[in-house]
């Protein structure tokens, strides 16, 4: 059957890809490590120091379903070549079609590991802390910083991850004007770290009673949440520190204490905020923590020609600058301007579904 040939030619293209991606995601050496983190789950005191035993279960748990999704994908590929080797044998058209189901599976495996072999940044690893700013143009902008906030909230459920706003302030109408937060999850800031930049949205404006197409613009920044102390020394006088109140979806006790913090570092001009928290204390704690991360960053791009940010070069949160286009009028079109990768779904796209163009940042990154 000319089908089953195609299959089976198919599947030989595999066998590089496949050895390449064994030797690169070395299932040996992580069944050795989750042998170690088992004996220490059993060792009496374990649980002594819990947060150190949390992130040894969460790394134990994340490496279990990596094992558990390699062996998934090799005992596809060696069940495809048995339903394959009985097509021939039995002539069936439904084994075509079972055939056709479990290669489609296989696949999508596939490509879920490859991707894994890609996030090797030293940071890859890292829960990401993401920031949503709206650019010119009052409400509409707003808005559109409004739907890249439930994007991205939406594409952390579909992966498992768990979201927390760490700051919040609504647009006057409508929308957010910006809101931090942090997504965590394996390799969290590995996928998102391609979501930096700027993102431009054409519509017919809902705000605009004579119906004109409107564009606008939203700016998102991405830095990883780095656990490790970070050695950094921050002088007093470097700092200029703001106290608020809690205000919208990221505040716990919305408008009762000034306990939401405002750092700024003076030498830089970066600004961090935190409101998610209690206390005023913590709030600034976890401030002081999103500050480290992004002079750590800057200390690391020191020989880029131009850095004012852990950005790099800062862009204009206006046109010429996007990193991404989501049309929706007259056309309907996502399209990645760096990797040319586009999807005609925008309403999928604007749901989550933007692991498109995080893979092929991700391709392109590696490649080139």
């Amino acid at each position: 059957m000319v089908e089953l040939d195609q299959f089976k030619t198919l599947m030989n293209s595999y066998e590089e890809p496949l050895a390449e991606m064994r030797d690169s995601l070395d299932p040996a050496g992580k069944e050795r490590r989750i042998e170690e983190l088992q004996r220490k789950i059993e060792e009496p005191g374990f649980w002594d120091q819990p947060e150190e035993s949390q992130k040894l279960m969460k790394e134990l748990k994340d490496l279990q379903a990596l094992q558990e999704t390699i062996q998934s994908l090799y005992r596809t590929y060696e069940d495809i070549q048995v339903l394959i080797e009985m097509g021939y044998e039995e002539e069936d058209p439904e084994m075509v079609r079972e055939i056709q189901t479990e290669i489609a599976s296989f696949e999508t495996l596939f490509e879920e590991l490859r991707i894994q072999t890609l996030l090797s940044g030293e940071y890859d690893g890292c829960n990401a802390i993401v920031t949503i700013h709206a650019g010119a143009g009052g409400t509409e902008s707003c808005d559109w910083a409004g739907m890249l906030y439930r994007m991205y909230s939406r594409w952390a459920e579909r992966k498992g991850f768990s979201l927390q706003i760490l700051d919040y302030l609504e647009g006057d109408i409508a929308g957010t004007k910006s809101v931090t937060f942090e997504v965590n999850g394996e390799n969290a800031y590995g996928y998102l770290k391609s979501e930096k930049g700027v993102h431009r949205l054409v519509r017919i404006s809902p705000f605009n009673s004579a119906g004109k197409r409107q564009t606008s613009f939203a700016s998102c920044d991405v830095v990883p949440d780095i656990e490790d102390e970070i050695d950094i020394e921050i002088a007093d006088d470097e700092l200029k520190i703001d106290t608020y109140r809690a205000s919208g979806a990221g505040g716990q006790h919305v408008n009762k204490t000034s306990s939401a913090i405002r750092i700024t570092h003076l030498p830089t001009g970066i600004v961090v905020q935190c409101q998610n928290e209690r206390s005023q204390h913590h709030n600034k704690e976890k401030a002081m923590q999103m500050l480290k991360v992004k002079l750590q960053m800057l200390k690391e791009q020191e020989q880029a020609e131009k850095v004012s940010d852990i950005r790099g070069e800062v862009k204009e949160i206006g046109f010429g600058n996007q990193i991404r286009s989501y049309v929706m009028q007259p056309y309907t079109l996502v399209k990645d301007h760096r990797t040319n990768a586009e999807s005609s779904n925008v309403n999928a796209v604007l749901d989550g579904e933007i692991d498109l163009f995080i893979n092929a940042y991700l391709k392109q990154t590696v490649s080139g």
